[in-house]
């Protein structure tokens, strides 16, 4: 059930993009459906205005399949910080999309351990197998907002004696206090300027900064500006830029005109730029030659793959320009602007729960799992404009 007045609601809380355009193909049904496994959907019926944020279903979990959700979690972080000691060792930048002019910037990124705020980890579970890894949105995650704030609240309106698998907004207020101590100056934070999503999110972590004892300021992007006499990024006021949270993805930075100044390290970014070596989908070939193994990842090459796979762009978002190929016949397709590279990753249906296909994010905050966000389509690729839902701890 949604609560009366819920668009009201959650745009009091900041989630102002909470109603899709169109309406969906197909809906869920009209009755709750439950997995074999104890994964369940909640039930909805979605109403015209077709939600994004959908609260007319939610997913609940055991602490048993939360455990298992946070243990992938660990290991997925820290098996990414060794395939950045393998990139660098093996001089594997090309295959990570990352030009030659900006190695040795990236090196020493990585040399100084410079701090990463955050980062959100897609993955494929059905409650009972072990959680496997879809990708790693390591520089630019979004549903940040939705996940740390707007779900929390829909808990407590409307399961309060239920918990959730979130403490993503004490981990954020966590980092940025931490930064506080050793930084100085404004923080500033950019986002493109025609997308109110990025505005939003952008907007939430200035706030937590705000809350940690930081000055701040907002910028659109194109408004990011460089002064050759002091050779330092500076704000339209001609502050100059000291620390930076920027939601534009870095494969687009570093090949704006101003890509070349990075280089100069006159500035704090967040992400650090030695987050270009994860946040890009030849991490997971590299991920996969490392640790074969493993439970927690799907197999994954740089070439072709037969019968069962999925193909990605490289640098691909929002599920833009995917195939999903099950034996040798194209069963799913998507559009978009890239034009790869293309990576291949053994393909595997996300599980289907009253005609819905759940992804799970799975959010490290401060080097925490801190929480859990969920995307589900109709469809089993995940594009932009599929709903975010809710869940709860049974």
């Amino acid at each position: 059930m949604r609560r009366d007045r819920w668009q009201a609601i959650v745009e009091s809380q900041g989630l102002h993009f909470h109603t899709l355009p169109e309406l969906p193909s197909e809906g869920r049904g009209e009755s709750p459906a439950e997995s074999p496994s104890g994964f369940d959907s909640g039930k909805a019926t979605p109403s015209a205005g077709v939600p994004y944020w959908d609260e007319s279903a939610y997913y609940e979990f055991t602490s048993r399949q939360i455990e298992a959700i946070e243990t992938c979690t660990y290991w997925l972080n820290d098996a990414c910080l060794k395939a950045c000691e393998f990139i660098i060792e093996q001089n594997l930048f090309a295959c990570v999309g990352i030009p030659e002019s900006h190695i040795a910037w990236i090196k020493r990124s990585w040399e100084r351990d410079e701090h990463t705020i955050y980062g959100r980890f897609d993955l494929w579970y059905n409650g009972s197998d072990s959680p496997k890894l879809l990708e790693y949105n390591a520089d630019t995650p979004t549903a940040l907002l939705e996940a740390a704030v707007i779900q929390w609240y829909w808990l407590k309106d409307c399961h309060p004696h239920l918990d959730q698998f979130n403490t993503i907004h004490e981990r954020l207020l966590e980092i940025f206090r931490t930064l506080k101590q050793t930084k100085e100056g404004i923080f500033h934070f950019a986002a493109m300027a025609n997308s109110l999503e990025d505005f939003m999110t952008a907007s939430y972590l200035r706030d937590v900064a705000m809350q940690s004892g930081w000055k701040t300021e907002y910028l659109p992007i194109g408004s990011l500006g460089w002064n050759a006499r002091t050779r330092q990024f500076t704000d339209p006021a001609e502050r100059p830029i000291r620390n930076i949270f920027k939601l534009y993805p870095w494969e687009w930075m570093v090949h704006e005109p101003f890509g070349e100044h990075l280089l100069l390290d006159t500035t704090d970014w967040f992400e650090p730029p030695w987050k270009m070596m994860l946040s890009n989908k030849g991490l997971l070939p590299i991920l996969y030659q490392l640790f074969p193994e493993s439970p927690h990842l799907f197999p994954a090459t740089f070439g072709p793959m037969d019968d069962n796979y999925v193909k990605k762009p490289l640098h691909g978002r929002e599920g833009a320009n995917v195939e999903m190929v099950l034996d040798g016949n194209l069963v799913a397709q998507t559009d978009g602007p890239y034009q790869g590279p293309f990576v291949y990753q053994q393909a595997h249906l996300l599980p289907c729960f009253d005609g819905c296909y759940p992804v799970l994010g799975s959010w490290m905050v401060n080097g925490y799992a801190s929480g859990l966000g969920i995307r589900e389509d109709n469809q089993p690729i995940t594009g932009n404009t599929s709903r975010f839902v809710p869940h709860v701890i049974g």
